[in-house]
């Protein structure tokens, strides 16, 4: 008998819910959760980072007595001061929460304790390193073993790594014992970078492939009021290379949407397709977004409609060139 897989295949990204640009009231979150357990998610993704504690907390009232058969997900490496004046240009909306990367042991445990606390539970199926970036040794060092300890204990489930780069978690993966490896934003119909060492060493390894940010922040929802491109507002390049794709998709009666979410979904590495979504009406979108059947022809048209001149089909130099 096949074993049965570590996570489900669609997941619920709660950094919406948190105010991610856009306010969202305590009432529209629980709806969106409410929809989304009715919908068929048994997976939901957050961070002390989202909303600086205010998703962990909104995430863990509305589950409140309803987890069974419910996973949920929670980050490492950034410890949160509720309180603290929000920075000026925050991404998030409000106005108090700061956040101070630590990626030391007593710094992960610290942060996991944090998070239990905002969301009332004893338990998290999985921890995830939040963007170690410019932190390497510290969270290969410190924070993998500090977490490592801690699954060994029973105290967490599995353990892993969620970045928006492809490279150190490609070393994650061949250097450490992880379970997931999150990567969001580098496996898309407009990015790349993720399918070749990154997908090929968690294949070989065993490790549950987790991918985010299949619009790229915005640009790949097909609306024109969110064509933003990892966070920023989208480069014309960009623009004209997501039309030529939004062209392909009409063809077909397909939304770009649904070609993008399952586009990510449909890669043989990829065991979980994680969306985000800041409302009960876009939770169900992403849901029939991922169901809907496609034509096995759009597959192709829209390789050739997003081809470039780069030879792994990325959008010139990105962070994870030299």
């Amino acid at each position: 008998m096949d074993e049965a897989p570590l996570l489900p295949e669609i997941g619920f990204g709660t950094a919406p819910l948190a105010g991610f640009r856009t306010p969202v009231s305590e009432a529209e979150a629980a709806a969106a959760i409410e929809v989304a357990l009715e919908t068929g998610y048994r997976y939901f993704d957050t961070a002390p980072l989202y909303g600086y504690g205010l998703a962990e907390r909104r995430l863990g009232r509305a589950l409140a007595g309803r987890e069974a058969g419910v996973r949920v997900s929670t980050k490492v490496g950034r410890l949160i001061d509720e309180q603290a004046p929000r920075p000026a240009g925050d991404l998030f909306a409000g106005d108090r929460g700061t956040a101070t990367f630590d990626f030391s042991a007593d710094g992960v445990a610290r942060s996991l304790e944090a998070s239990l606390r905002r969301m009332g539970r004893s338990y998290v199926d999985l921890v995830l390193i939040h963007d170690p970036d410019d932190h390497a040794a510290q969270a290969l060092g410190e924070a993998y073993p500090a977490l490592e300890q801690l699954r060994a204990e029973g105290a967490v489930g599995a353990i892993g790594v969620g970045m928006n780069r492809s490279q150190l978690p490609t070393r994650f993966v061949t250097e450490t014992d992880i379970d997931v490896v999150l990567i969001a934003g580098r496996y898309t119909l407009l990015e790349r970078q993720a399918q070749g060492e990154l997908f090929g060493a968690a294949t070989a390894r065993g490790v549950h492939v987790v991918v985010g940010g299949v619009y790229n922040s915005g640009v790949l929802t097909g609306n024109p009021t969110t064509a933003t491109f990892n966070y920023e507002p989208a480069p014309a390049a960009v623009l004209e290379r997501t039309e030529r794709l939004r062209r392909a998709c009409a063809e077909f009666g397909v939304p770009l949407a649904a070609a993008a979410a399952q586009f990510a979904a449909r890669h043989p590495a990829v065991g979980t397709t994680l969306l985000g979504a800041a409302s009960a009406t876009e939770a169900t979108q992403n849901w029939d977004h991922l169901q809907r059947s496609l034509p096995e022809e759009l597959w192709p048209a829209l390789e050739e409609a997003g081809r470039t001149t780069g030879a792994d089909g990325s959008l010139g130099r990105t962070a994870d060139e030299p």
